[in-house]
């Protein structure tokens, strides 16, 4: 089973609501203060968020440059952008097979069980054989007598099996959700520096940064509460899933994001992390990766510091945050829920 080929296609981001025990909370960038002095004034303005970059329609209001605090103190300006929860030019979709007999063509993508390399397909074979896959019989998400395919066809059963403490009717599901069961109105906000300032401490937020076409790049999925449940959150092929609270978010990028390539053949842009940094896809046009710090990041003479993301299976876009993250004043907004489980 591989990656099937696909052509590319507000909350307010807060310490309080989005940030993650510590990923090397205790440990520091190495060399970062002397890496910005380093920087030219030409470097320093591409690393500059770029809105140009964004798909047509990422975002239901225009862009606008707010004064805003980092987590650090730092008082800084900031993108203030409001997304409805959809990628911009495309549906999601599909994820869950609805039968065992159904192929790559109607179904969706799941991590690898290494934990590396390319997302697998999520057919009706796969579905069939998930006891095998992670060796443990009670993995049974299909009717044996119909060989229809057990998965949260309903509002309702989409919130309750996306949750840490799934109720015993919602096991032995392929999770899925539609943009159709968000509220009225959805929207989420985020506030990404202007310009990335480097942070004495790397860290990680819930909350990784934004897609091009507009929507969230999220932090890894609690996959021990996902695969505890016998539940499988189903990914479409670009790598990226339905909730009520974050709407479409990715966990993985699979090219469906990245950007026209670029004519030094370096890795195209898939989106911007939280603290500003561009995030890049992993492989360059050559096929080859770079050398990188503890956060998937590098300085190159064009772009200044940037990182690159992880491989599709790896539950993660980048290790950590080479710069300062903004803090939204007076906490998360009123009814925000703690995140669900994928």
């Amino acid at each position: 089973m591989g990656l099937k080929n696909f052509s590319a296609c507000a909350i307010i981001v807060t310490a309080t609501a989005l940030t993650l025990s510590g990923c090397n909370d205790s440990s520091t960038n190495k060399n970062t203060e002397q890496v910005s002095r380093s920087l030219s004034e030409a470097q320093k303005a591409n690393q500059s968020i770029k809105l140009s970059m964004f798909k047509q329609e990422a975002f239901i209001t225009e862009p606008k440059i707010v004064d805003c605090e980092t987590q650090q103190g730092t008082k800084t300006t900031c993108y203030e952008f409001t997304t409805s929860g959809a990628p911009a030019g495309r549906d999601p979709g599909p994820f869950c097979p609805r039968s065992t007999t159904d192929g790559a063509d109607v179904s969706g993508t799941w991590f690898d069980k290494q934990g590396k390399g390319e997302l697998v397909d999520l057919t009706g074979d796969f579905i069939l054989k998930l006891d095998e896959y992670y060796g443990d019989e009670k993995w049974v998400l299909y009717d044996a007598k119909t060989n229809k395919v057990r998965y949260t066809a309903t509002k309702e059963s989409c919130s309750g099996a996306a949750r840490p403490d799934v109720e015993e009717q919602y096991k032995q599901n392929c999770i899925e959700c539609e943009l159709s069961y968000l509220e009225d109105n959805f929207s989420l906000t985020y506030l990404i520096p202007t310009t990335p300032i480097v942070s004495k401490k790397s860290s990680r937020l819930h909350t990784v940064g934004l897609a091009l076409d507009g929507t969230e790049l999220s932090g890894p999925a609690p996959i021990n509460a996902i695969l505890g449940s016998y539940t499988i959150a189903a990914f479409d092929d670009c790598g990226g899933h339905i909730n009520l609270h974050q709407g479409y978010h990715y966990h993985s990028t699979t090219g469906c994001t990245n950007s026209a390539p670029s004519t030094d053949g370096h890795a195209p842009l898939i989106g911007y992390a939280v603290d500003g940094y561009g995030i890049y896809a992993m492989k360059d046009a050559q096929g080859n990766e770079e050398s990188l710090d503890e956060c998937r990041g590098i300085t190159d003479e064009t772009r200044g510091y940037h990182y690159h993301a992880a491989s599709p299976s790896e539950n993660l876009f980048i290790g950590c945050l080479h710069g300062e993250s903004v803090r939204a004043a007076g906490g998360p907004p009123p009814g925000n829920k703690p995140p669900p489980k994928h």
